[in-house]
């Protein structure tokens, strides 16, 4: 936030997503202390979403942003942008149009998924890193439709 204000004309925020996330919401009923840094989180989302940057995209999984701040603008998958890969992800944009699909791949399956459609990731120390990465044909979908200079 100390740069926040530096005059940028786009800003593509990816806030971490550790209390945001539906796939953990469900711990915050549990540990009390989750549930204060979801709040913590909410309000730097919010910090993000008011910066004063013409053109802002905040990329986050489905949660708790869509009931507590607002609605995304588009909920899109990295198989629509060249990835064998299912993950539903949320974009709010400010003065940015919708991402436009650059490669739709169909499949009944995707790499990441088990039989049942979960994530297949086993656990292990590095997985929340591994599961809330951005999907490298999202990322240049972005740079290459955000990046234009309006």
């Amino acid at each position: 936030m100390d740069i926040i204000n530096d005059g940028f004309d786009l800003m593509i925020a990816h806030p971490p997503c550790t209390y945001l996330a539906s796939s953990g919401l469900h711990w915050n009923k549990r540990r009390p202390e989750r549930a204060a840094m979801t709040e913590e989180s909410i309000l730097f989302v919010r910090a993000l979403m008011d910066a004063n940057i013409p053109r802002i995209a905040i990329e986050n999984p489905i949660g708790c942003l869509s009931s507590r701040v607002r609605k995304p603008d588009q909920i899109i998958q990295p198989w629509m942008f060249g990835e064998d890969a299912s993950k539903s992800t949320c974009l709010w944009l400010k003065n940015l149009p919708k991402l436009q699909p650059t490669e739709i791949i169909t499949k009944e399956r995707y790499a990441n998924q088990t039989a049942s459609g979960q994530n297949k990731l086993c656990p292990s120390p590095d997985r929340w890193k591994e599961r809330s990465r951005t999907y490298r044909g999202i990322a240049d979908a972005m740079a290459q439709q955000y990046g234009v200079a309006a």
